[in-house]
C-alpha cells in the first residue's frame, strides 16, 4: 500500500491523539468517519513482502483452463500476444531464474520486453491479476483462480514445473525463483528500512530526488522505437493518439492525423456525444477507432460491412455481447459482459448511423 494511503488510512480509523477524536469534531459539516469495512474494501493490495496476501491455492492446470475462458482473448494462449497488449511471457531463460537478472535486458537481444523480464517480485503479479483482471470484469476472480492464473504464467516461464500448486504457503518459494528477482534496487530512501512500513526493506537513506543513480549515461535525444517493422509501423493506426500525450509512456507517430469525427472530436449533437462518452467508458475506443482500425475495425469498415442488412442492429449486439473472432480477422474480441444490453443497443445504434453526429 502506498504511504499516502496509510496516511489516509491512519487519519480516518485511529492513530494520534487528533485521530482519536470524533470526526465531527475535528472536521465540523465535512463527511463522516470511514468504517472499518469501508477501509478494508480498499485495503486489497499485496506487498512485496506478502503482507496483504490472501489464503489460497491453484494448480498450473486449473489455471490453463481460466486462462483460455478468461485471459487469452487478448494475451494469447501461451501469454505471447502482441495484438493487445504486450506479450507476457517470453525472453527469460533458465540462467535468469538463476541469477536473478535478465540477460536480455541488457543485451537488448530479445526484439520486446516482456512481463516476465521486467517485473522483479511475484506479489505485483498477484496483485494486479486480483485488482484489476480481467480487463472487462476486474475483481471477479476469487482468490484460488488468481493463484491458479499465476501459476500457469510462472510455468510459462519455467519458474514452476507443470505439476505445481501455487499457494499463499509456498509463494515466497518462488519469489527466489523469479528471473529479475536482482533487477530493482531498493538502495534509495523512497523505501524505509528497519523501523519503516515494509518490512525492512531498503536503507531508510535521503531519497534521491535528483534520479542520480538512475541518470546515467543517458541519451542526449529521446528515441521512440518500435519492434514493428516500417511496412507494419501503422498497422494499427496512429499511435501517438493512442497514448496519453503526457507522461514517460509516449506513442510513435505512426499515421495521419486523426480526420474529423475521429475520438476527441467535438461531436456535433447531444446523442452523438453521449455515444461517443459511453464507448469511451466502457474501453470500445482502445480497440476501434471511429474512421480507422487500430486493434479491431474502425466504426466506418462496420458500417460498410452491415450498410442495408435488416437484422445489423441484433447481429452486432448479439456478436459484442458474446465476443468472437474470424469475422475481421484472427485478432479476438473478448465477451463485452460490462456493457448493459441498453448500452449495448445504444453503441450499435451509433455504430450503424455513422458513429457521428445524429
Amino acid at each position: 500500500m502506498s504511504r499516502f494511503s496509510k496516511t489516509l488510512i491512519a487519519l480516518l480509523v485511529a492513530g494520534a491523539s487528533t485521530a482519536a477524536m470524533a470526526w465531527e469534531d475535528r472536521f465540523p459539516g465535512i463527511g463522516r468517519e470511514a468504517t472499518p469495512a469501508e477501509v478494508k474494501a480498499w485495503d486489497i493490495d499485496v506487498r512485496p513482502d506478502f503482507v496483504g496476501l490472501p489464503k489460497g491455492r491453484g494448480n498450473v492446470d486449473d489455471g490453463m483452463a481460466l486462462w483460455e475462458t478468461h485471459c487469452a482473448s487478448c494475451h494469447g494462449i501461451f501469454g505471447e500476444s502482441n495484438e493487445v497488449f504486450t506479450p507476457i511471457v517470453g525472453g527469460t531463460t533458465l540462467k535468469d531464474i538463476e541469477t536473478g537478472h535478465v540477460e536480455s535486458l541488457v543485451t537488448g537481444s530479445f526484439p520486446q520486453r516482456t512481463t516476465l523480464m521486467k517485473v522483479p517480485t511475484v506479489s505485483t503479479l498477484f496483485d494486479y491479476i486480483q485488482r484489476a483482471m480481467p480487463w472487462t470484469a476486474p475483481k471477479s476472480l476469487n482468490p484460488d483462480e488468481v493463484y491458479a492464473i499465476l501459476a500457469y504464467l510462472l510455468n510459462l516461464a519455467e519458474v514452476v514445473p507443470a505439476d505445481y500448486e501455487l499457494s499463499d504457503e509456498n509463494i515466497r518459494e518462488v519469489q527466489a525463483r523469479m528471473p529479475n528477482r536482482n533487477g530493482m534496487t531498493t538502495d534509495h530512501g523512497m523505501w524505509p528500512g528497519a523501523a519503516g512500513d515494509r518490512g525492512g526493506i531498503g536503507n531508510g537513506g535521503t531519497p534521491d530526488v535528483q534520479s542520480v543513480a538512475c541518470m546515467q549515461d543517458c541519451k542526449k535525444a529521446v528515441e521512440i522505437a518500435s519492434a514493428l517493422p516500417d511496412y507494419a509501423q501503422d498497422a494499427h493506426g496512429n499511435l501517438a493518439e493512442q497514448n496519453r500525450p503526457i507522461g514517460p509512456a509516449r506513442g510513435k507517430p505512426t499515421g495521419a492525423p486523426a480526420a474529423s469525427g475521429e475520438a476527441g472530436a467535438a461531436p456535433e449533437s447531444a446523442g452523438a456525444a453521449a455515444s461517443l462518452a459511453l464507448a469511451n467508458a466502457k474501453g470500445c475506443m482502445a480497440c476501434h477507432g471511429v474512421a480507422h482500425k487500430i486493434v479491431g475495425p474502425g466504426y466506418n469498415e462496420i458500417a460498410a460491412k452491415y450498410q442495408g442488412q435488416a437484422d445489423a442492429q441484433a447481429t452486432l449486439v448479439a456478436k459484442a455481447k458474446a465476443g468472437g473472432q474470424g469475422v475481421w480477422g484472427a485478432v479476438p474480441m473478448p465477451p463485452q459482459g460490462h456493457v448493459k444490453d441498453e448500452e449495448l443497443q445504444q453503441l450499435v445504434k451509433w455504430i450503424l448511423e455513422g458513429a457521428k453526429a445524429q
